[in-house]
């Protein structure tokens, strides 16, 4: 064989190797191209109506914060943020076991159930401080459940037991032994206070006074496991250390015909933030500022107002609500009852009709102007 065969031979075989490596690359790049995303390995969502303790608490906080800071005034969820930070108050949604399978029992110990993850451990905390959703019993109502991930699954509504102990941790025990709701996939909406949202009609049990709706929501096409703890007053008395109807300061022993400026429990010039951030057919979400516009705090406030196209209050929040006909009359709850001067306090409530602003504003008596 002459040098040149041999050249000649070395370059072909030199150019199919190259081939072939091209090839072999190629390949790889393909397979790298094909791979499909690993599965998104949480979803996350959580009650907004009745609210969960990790919403409620984020509503106060953000309602009363600053440039989007947790700044809550509400003494439970205070306590809240010192123990845990801001990580469950952003992240309200995310109360969660992923690997729970059903098991939930098993491996939620007692006391644990609020916040089984040491990330929200603060919210396990027992106490009567918690905010609440006032539900009137056996009603039949909408429960709202934020789908910040999408996931099928079933939900399951417990409450708590007759003579509990709200002071205490919630333990299992302290549950009826079978849910009072159940609903599997249930059906989904735009529009909810905090996006879209699951929803569904829940004929409430008969109880009265402090209770806890404990729901757990347990996915279908994962492990995964989330669950809230809904601190709830069924009828109006509420079943507090003390009833909440009941207005605070006595009135001043000899009354003038003209309110002295200087009795905090007297009707005061405010100004009224309306806003309706979401509006759907036949309903509508509102949120309510109250500003006491002087130098003297406002205690046991109730704001009443006419609405105009005959609207209705289906749920609130931060407030109590009386209504009769086109009026209603919103009172203080347990832990802002006191409107201090040059401050404001905020309530919130889903409403059934066309969200026409209302009329006749007035804060204990003194009439007040709209935004």
């Amino acid at each position: 064989m002459t040098l040149a065969q041999s050249l000649r031979g070395f370059g072909q075989r030199s150019r199919t190797v190259a081939f072939a490596a091209v090839l072999v690359l190629l390949a790889a790049a393909a397979i790298v191209l094909v791979q499909p995303d690993p599965p998104r390995a949480y979803g996350h969502g959580g009650l907004t109506f009745p609210a969960t303790r990790t919403y409620a608490c984020y509503r106060d906080g953000i309602d009363h914060g600053t440039g989007g800071n947790v700044e809550p005034v509400n003494p439970a969820c205070v306590q809240a943020l010192a123990e845990n930070g801001n990580y469950p108050f952003y992240n309200w949604f995310g109360n969660l076991i992923s690997d729970a399978g059903g098991r939930h029992q098993e491996i939620i110990p007692d006391g644990n159930l609020c916040g089984p993850k040491a990330e929200f451990s603060a919210f396990r905390r027992g106490g009567t401080d918690w905010p609440t959703t006032q539900l009137s019993p056996g009603a039949t109502v909408t429960f709202q459940y934020n789908a910040w991930a999408k996931h099928p699954g079933t939900w399951y509504q417990y409450v708590t037991r007759d003579g509990w102990d709200p002071s205490q941790p919630l333990r299992w025990s302290d549950l009826e032994a079978a849910p009072f709701n159940q609903i599997t996939n249930p059906p989904l909406r735009s529009g909810g206070p905090e996006g879209d949202e699951y929803f569904w009609d829940v004929t409430l049990p008969n109880k009265s006074g402090r209770h806890i709706i404990y729901s757990i929501w347990q996915r279908s096409d994962s492990a995964e496991a989330f669950y809230n703890c809904s601190d709830v007053i069924f009828g109006t008395g509420g079943g507090e250390p003390t009833p909440t109807p009941t207005p605070t300061p006595t009135p001043t022993p000899t009354p003038t015909p003209t309110p002295s400026p200087s009795d905090p429990t007297t009707g005061a010039a405010c100004v009224v933030d309306y806003t309706r951030p979401n509006v759907w057919p036949g309903g509508f979400t509102a949120n309510v500022v109250i500003h006491n516009e002087t130098a003297v705090p406002v205690a046991g406030w109730e704001l009443h107002w006419q609405f105009a196209n005959g609207e209705t209050v289906a749920q609130a929040w931060n407030s109590t609500h009386v209504q009769s006909g086109s009026a209603v009359t919103f009172s203080a709850a347990a832990w802002n009852s006191t409107i201090g001067h040059h401050s404001s306090v905020s309530f919130g409530f889903n409403g059934n009709g066309t969200a026409a602003t209302p009329t006749g504003v007035t804060l204990n008596g003194t009439s007040c102007s709209l935004n």
